[in-house]
């Protein structure tokens, strides 16, 4: 019989679970991170949605809802300004081609700033999985082992 109080099952499952903990932290403060880092970068650009935007308008650009605002309203006038078409749809030697790769090139550019925005709710989200199930884990496994009742052989015997 071991001495150890706690069993060697019992001590992977807890340790399991303080790992678990650690990196559900790990995760929520690197997305955090992240989404402050994306934020802080595109307000720095100094972009403010468009008066005529559907949402947000007059707003600096530094929260996904804002850039997919600006990149629709850039989308919209780069269509507007080439009579409805699309940088492929344009003649090699059209003026207005360079207009419309240019809004194809900003919406990229802010479309992109929004995947990183949802990466990093995704990150924070899988640190809030990790640590409940880290917690669970922990909660789920005893931090010491009962030994089993003694069974009386002569009650069993009398039955």
């Amino acid at each position: 019989m071991s001495t150890n109080p706690v069993a060697p099952t019992n001590r992977f499952v807890r340790i399991s679970g303080l790992l678990a903990i650690i990196a559900g932290a790990v995760f929520i403060i690197a997305g955090g991170v992240t989404w402050g880092a994306v934020s802080t970068h595109l307000a720095a650009e100094n972009i403010t949605v468009a008066d005529d935007a559907a949402a947000f308008a007059g707003q600096t650009v530094d929260t996904p809802w804002e850039a997919y605002a600006q990149a629709e309203i850039i989308n919209h006038h780069a269509l507007e300004a080439t009579g409805g078409k699309t940088y492929a749809e344009l003649g090699k030697e059209d003026p207005l081609r360079a207009v419309a790769m240019n809004g194809s090139f900003l919406r990229a550019s802010l479309f992109t700033s929004v995947v990183a925005f949802g990466v990093a709710a995704l990150v924070v989200g899988v640190g809030v999985v990790f640590g409940l199930i880290g917690f669970a884990l922990r909660r789920l496994a005893p931090t010491a082992t009962t030994a089993p009742e003694a069974v009386d052989e002569n009650r069993l015997a009398s039955v």
